[in-house]
């Protein structure tokens, strides 16, 4: 008995020490036996407003997969929210689980008591494997939702076009202008945002390639669009311009860094480089120019924080477009100061925080 506790004690201080490293400030385990219902809320800061993120389902291997994912998606949500100048904190919830057997009114309703529990220190949202109609059962349960039908909605149509307007802006960097015309992309995921983003990109005339693990998602992209489907793997091969991952994370790494031949990555996944300190420097030396996904995937926070402000489409889309703007601003700032991108976008969002944490300190 007495070396079990020893144990969970160890995990426990694992945990804290990875807070601490990371700079959260909760992590909330959630568990409901008759829903069926497991997941993880991570709060990571809470300077500027209170946290917004969404809820992510997703079959993880193992709970240590689940707990890295959060910890690390809710710390871009902090970033994603400080460099587009909002007035929001990061947070972010995973609910383990297959998005398509496992959802049911009363696993997400016992969610939203999780949720609600808070008392308004995170704010939920959609992400991937949940939809506006799974966010209307956990706001049975709590108002802190955003994202709902008949407000602002699906997100993810902005969130494509931040992506595509911070695709535009890394083309100009590394091309010169930032016409997409004939050039050709990798599409890394046709979910809802990815197949928005397709669209955009076949709108522009762009030759796009896309993968998919979902194959019936592929069947109906390719009846849609003028796209070329290719394999899971083969993605990484691909003799294009841009790389665009739009699934899960951690895509840009030891075994796939080698192989890519773009000049850009720019896409809406979270978390793309695996070890950014490792994986940036490695971009550098290849003369890749990465566009820090945070930053341009921000279209669906942006839209969400609209509604909880009270939303103004024109606004939202203003803010949006202005992705661009930063993208460049990103690029300049990293090679002025002779650092990766994602150094650049995290050091922008962190003074930000700094600044507005002091002048709250000094009432």
């Amino acid at each position: 008995m007495e070396n079990v506790i020893e144990e969970k004690a160890q995990e426990h201080g694992f945990l804290l020490s990875r807070m601490e490293n990371m700079g959260h400030e909760q992590v909330v385990f959630c568990n409901d036996k008759a829903s069926g219902l497991k997941a993880i809320i991570a709060i990571h800061n809470t300077v500027l407003g209170p946290s917004l993120g969404g809820t992510r389902m997703w079959n993880y291997k193992t709970e240590a997969d689940a707990l890295t994912d959060v910890l690390r998606l809710s710390r871009g949500m902090t970033y994603k929210s400080s460099i587009s100048g909002l007035n929001l904190g990061g947070g972010k919830a995973v609910i383990i689980g297959d998005s398509r057997k496992d959802k049911s009114e009363a696993l997400f309703r016992r969610f939203g008591k999780f949720v609600d529990s808070l008392n308004g220190k995170y704010i939920t949202a959609e992400d991937v494997g949940v939809s506006p109609k799974e966010m209307t059962w956990v706001n049975m349960e709590t108002d802190f939702v955003t994202g709902l039908p008949g407000t602002s909605g699906d997100p993810s149509p902005l969130t494509a076009y931040g992506v595509y307007m911070g695709m535009k802006a890394a083309a100009k960097k590394a091309y010169g202008n930032d016409s997409l015309a004939r050039r050709k992309i990798a599409v890394q995921g046709a979910g809802h945002v990815g197949q928005y983003l397709i669209k955009h990109l076949v709108d522009e005339e762009a030759v796009v390639y896309v993968t998919d693990i979902h194959e019936p998602t592929l069947k109906e992209v390719s009846n849609k669009y003028n796209v070329k489907i290719v394999g899971i793997d083969e993605i990484y091969d691909l003799d294009v311009d841009i790389y665009s991952p739009c699934a899960l994370g951690a895509t840009v790494n030891d075994d796939t860094i080698d192989r890519l031949k773009c000049s850009v990555i720019a896409g809406a996944a979270n978390n793309q480089l695996k070890d950014e300190a490792k994986h940036g420097k490695i971009l550098i030396e290849k003369g890749i120019h990465y566009a820090p996904d945070y930053l341009i995937n921000a279209g669906g926070v942006i839209n969400c924080f609209s509604e909880l402000i009270g939303y103004n489409k024109d606004h939202v889309m203003e803010l949006t477009e202005n992705i661009y703007n930063t993208t460049l601003n990103i690029f300049n700032k990293a090679e002025k100061e002779g650092i990766p991108t994602y150094l650049a976008a995290n050091r922008m969002a962190e003074e930000r925080i700094e600044q507005i944490g002091k002048i709250k300190l000094s009432f």
